[in-house]
């Protein structure tokens, strides 16, 4: 299995503030892999550091097996890897059409196409013409995944996509990455939720104050003393 994204002893943060302190992690093709932990442990700065919005400080950035001294957001791009950001960002200006065919301006030849996002996201279809804005929120999610997907990635990341949404709408958003991940693209979701992350991802990685501090398969984090404990409430 190749890798496609590859931390070893990362340390990055914000100006002098360091957010995550010697963080190894890794995802390769074909998995479903979620960073898990509350808000404010770092989660969103190890998607910003390999975009280049963290500054690295320590330790090693691989992208598709490269180590990249230098990190920059459309390197990502180019090396086939696209973020869904929290935010969603929309274009307002745009229909649901017009915000997807943004997402195929990278040209890349993987196999993602309109009708493959129509299919893994009807409502989309349904509502092609209309602004994207006018979208609901969970909706508005599916049309920031369905963007990112529309550039063909070998790699998606997903941060906090859950955040906002009933629990009715996160299942659907977050049942999509089984689907997206058979269909050819391996997902990374960064994600607060842990209880639904752990049920739709197969590894896991859980922080506490920018360490990992366990890390494995969904199944038996599951059952650990910790996880039941502090976020599963048991």
């Amino acid at each position: 299995m190749s890798e496609l994204l590859g931390f070893s002893g990362v340390e990055s943060g914000y100006g002098d503030a360091r957010v995550l302190h010697k963080v190894d992690m890794s995802i390769g093709e074909g998995e479903r892999v979620a960073i898990l932990g509350r808000n404010g442990v770092g989660k969103t700065t190890i998607v910003n550091t390999f975009l280049g919005a963290a500054h690295l400080t320590g330790g090693e950035v691989r992208l598709a097996g490269r180590r990249q001294p230098t990190i920059r957001n459309f390197t990502a791009a180019r090396l086939g890897i696209a973020v869904v950001p929290q935010g969603r960002r929309i274009v307002p200006t745009l229909t649901v059409r017009e915000n997807l065919m943004l997402g195929a301006a990278a040209g890349r030849t993987e196999p993602w196409t309109m009708e493959r996002v129509f299919a893994l996201f009807p409502i989309l279809g349904e509502r092609a013409n209309t602004a994207g804005t006018t979208l609901s929120g969970g909706q508005q999610q599916m049309l920031a995944i369905g963007r990112a997907l529309m550039g063909r990635p070998r790699l998606l990341l997903l941060d906090e996509p859950s955040l906002g949404l009933s629990p009715k709408l996160a299942d659907e958003v977050l049942a999509a990455v089984r689907v997206i991940v058979q269909d050819g693209t391996a997902v990374l979701l960064a994600e607060q939720n842990v209880r639904k992350a752990l049920t739709h991802c197969e590894r896991a990685y859980v922080l506490e104050i920018g360490k990992v501090v366990l890390s494995g398969a969904t199944s038996a984090l599951r059952d650990t003393a910790e996880i039941r404990r502090a976020y599963l409430g048991d």
